[in-house]
């Protein structure tokens, strides 16, 4: 692809881990939110209230919005959003929660990914893609 061909739509992908040490005061401002909502039929607003007090991840997926991530960012229009959170068990040790600086989706302009996850950039007259 040449620069003119190149594609106005960057995917941005991001994964967080979080620690819930206040489930009331999550689910509370869920709950908040939900209630605050004008556009939500009341069939619905019913269902998420009750997802939201059975689980924190619920509650957390209603007040976390993408917009919000990207809105005073300048130059840019967010075309599709999605999400989603889960409760996990979460071994900041363990192999498997480190990035994945072996995915090849985290080369960047052929430069592989680090072990932080970041691109692993060479030295000058060292292009990896060649």
């Amino acid at each position: 692809m040449t620069g003119s061909e190149t594609s106005r739509y960057v995917r941005l992908r991001v994964e967080l881990v979080i620690e819930v040490d206040d489930s009331g005061a999550l689910t509370g401002a869920a709950l908040e939110r939900i209630a605050d909502d004008e556009f939500m039929p009341d069939a619905e607003r019913t269902h998420a209230q009750s997802a939201v007090r059975e689980d924190v991840a619920e509650a957390l997926a209603y007040l976390v919005d993408p917009f919000d991530l990207v809105s005073q960012v300048p130059g840019i229009e967010l075309a599709q959003a999605s999400w989603s959170s889960e409760e996990i068990e979460y071994d900041p040790d363990s192999d498997d929660w480190e990035l994945d600086a072996d995915d090849d989706d985290d080369a960047v302009g052929g430069y592989g990914g680090g072990p932080d996850g970041y691109p692993l950039l060479g030295t000058e007259g060292d292009d990896p893609r060649t």
